[in-house]
């Protein structure tokens, strides 16, 4: 068996990444004391982690929950966490409509929400409201294994 020589990760050449999620882990890497991220790049890239890292057909091995995240620039996703995997969306109520309560949310900036999800600040750096053991569940849950 012979190994074959690998070029290193380079934009544009070799595994092909889209910018956006290889953008808000840059700043929230762990070798640094985390940076705030540009609004716009933390808003794109708390809906890319959602929509392409949360969401999955492998079940929930809890209790069904509902969890909101608010960033307070005005975007809103919900995870619907069940047997049937978890389930991502924006949460966009029509004008006058009272979504469905959740189990828990947290609120901050995107890019704290951001760096939240990746372990970066603690839950306690944001507002929360509702069961926090929802959140202590998710971040050792490994739908992968």
């Amino acid at each position: 068996m012979t190994r074959r020589h690998r070029k290193p990760l380079v934009p544009g050449r070799g595994a092909r990444f889209p910018r956006s999620r290889c953008t808000p882990t840059t700043p929230s890497s762990r070798w640094a004391p985390p940076q705030p991220l540009s609004e716009e790049v933390a808003l794109d890239g708390f809906d890319d982690c959602q929509f392409t890292l949360c969401a999955t057909t492998v079940a929930w091995p809890h209790q069904p929950a509902v969890v909101d995240y608010h960033a307070i620039e005005g975007r809103s996703w919900r995870l619907r966490l069940s047997a049937d995997g978890a389930q991502v969306a924006h949460l966009t109520p029509a004008a006058g409509e009272v979504p469905d309560t959740a189990d828990v949310s947290a609120r901050g900036t995107a890019s704290d929400l951001v760096l939240f999800f990746y372990g970066r600040i603690p839950l306690d750096s944001l507002k929360f409201e509702g069961d926090r053991r929802i959140f202590d569940q998710l971040i050792a849950w490994d739908p992968s294994v």
